[in-house]
């Protein structure tokens, strides 16, 4: 009798043993990734506010994230997370072991969507506006009045600012929203963008290089600007800008007109390949064909050439240069007005 209960017993074991084991092996399978090669199929989910762990377990069940519910509400429960899920978006994926998507939760690694933009060199504040508005980033209008009246936190966040004159500039911020592309999440509104652009613009001119270039110059820093944004608006090609900068300081220095035609442009709002006379006969601080020394303010956002350009501009006996219309980008500069209508035949015939 003895011998028939312990023989009982000892299949009771087996069984219970097999059980146990068959029942680890399915716990473990659980805990495997849904679909390991899925490694590119990211899905997007919410984790509500308050809820509790089975709600979790089911909303990761039916985005097809984890194989069992029971499986991750034991798992998470054994390990102590199960009260310190964090609410918010989360980034997933089938190849995810359950041990990962929990942790995830748990730390709170919540997913921020990221946008892309880029602003070219040489756009204008309304150019800018207009860009991020198409790509659903700002509100054209709030943009544009932050950039023309900055707010309180953008001025004392860039004292600089304060220097310039608001009567004679149409935009505070034109020519200090940093030309680049930029990384950034859904959450900022059009003033964290604004002082994202100049916190970038900050990085350039707070270099060393430039910041020794501005306490030996005898510009101000908006005056430099200013002639960036020119020399930005004016030169196609890098490696002409420091030259072209240098023209443009070769008349101030001597009280000749700019006589730039990006500044032009910038009065009557569109970029023409060639201005006529009437043009260049509008009344506006901005016209330098009429107006000897720098604009108020600048003309467009310069790159980090053209800015170099204005702090260390090339030394010549230039002081004129034209188009060369071959196709190079380049342009022929001349010491003399003889010179330079010479030049303006043979870039003629180049257009023809």
């Amino acid at each position: 009798m003895l011998k028939r209960i312990l023989i009982i017993l000892a299949l009771l074991f087996i069984v219970a043993m097999a059980a146990v084991y068959a029942l680890n092996s399915f716990y473990q399978q659980m805990l495997q990734p849904v679909d390991a090669a899925a490694e590119d199929e990211y899905i997007v989910i919410e984790i509500p506010s308050g809820v509790g762990t089975e709600t979790i377990a089911s909303i990761l069940y039916e985005e097809g994230l984890i194989q069992n519910e029971l499986a991750f509400r034991f798992y998470t429960r054994i390990n102590e997370l199960d009260r310190g899920f964090i609410a918010g978006q989360y980034m997933l994926n089938p190849a995810m072991e359950l041990a990962e998507i929990a942790a995830l939760i748990h730390k709170g690694e919540v997913y921020h969507e990221t946008f892309w933009f880029t602003i070219p060199e040489g756009f204008k504040v309304e150019e800018i506006a207009a860009r991020l508005t198409e790509e659903n980033l700002v509100e054209e209008e709030e943009f544009l009045s932050l950039a023309r009246s900055p707010s309180e936190n953008i001025l004392s966040s860039f004292p600089y600012l304060r220097e310039i004159d608001s009567n004679e500039v149409k935009y505070l911020l034109e020519g200090y929203l940093f030309p680049d592309t930029y990384e950034i999440t859904g959450e900022l509104d059009e003033e964290e963008i604004i002082v994202l652009m100049m916190q970038r613009l900050d990085q350039i001119i707070s270099s060393p290089d430039f910041v020794v270039a501005l306490e030996e110059s005898e510009y101000s820093l908006h005056e430099i600007i200013t002639m960036a944004s020119i020399v930005e608006r004016e030169g196609r090609v890098d490696h002409e800008r420091a030259l072209i900068a240098g023209v443009f300081y070769n008349r101030l220095w001597i009280g000749q007109p700019l006589e730039s035609c990006a500044t032009v442009q910038y009065v009557i709002g569109e970029t023409k390949e060639f201005l006529t006379t009437a043009d260049t006969m509008i009344p506006s601080l901005y016209n330098t064909y009429l107006h000897a020394g720098l604009p108020p303010g600048p003309i467009a956002s310069p790159g980090q050439e053209s800015i170099r350009a204005a702090f260390s501009p090339e030394e010549s006996d230039y002081f004129y240069f034209n188009y060369k219309y071959d196709h190079t980008g380049e342009h022929y500069f001349s010491r003399t007005l003889q010179e330079h209508n010479e030049n303006v035949r043979k870039a003629e015939k180049n257009l023809d």
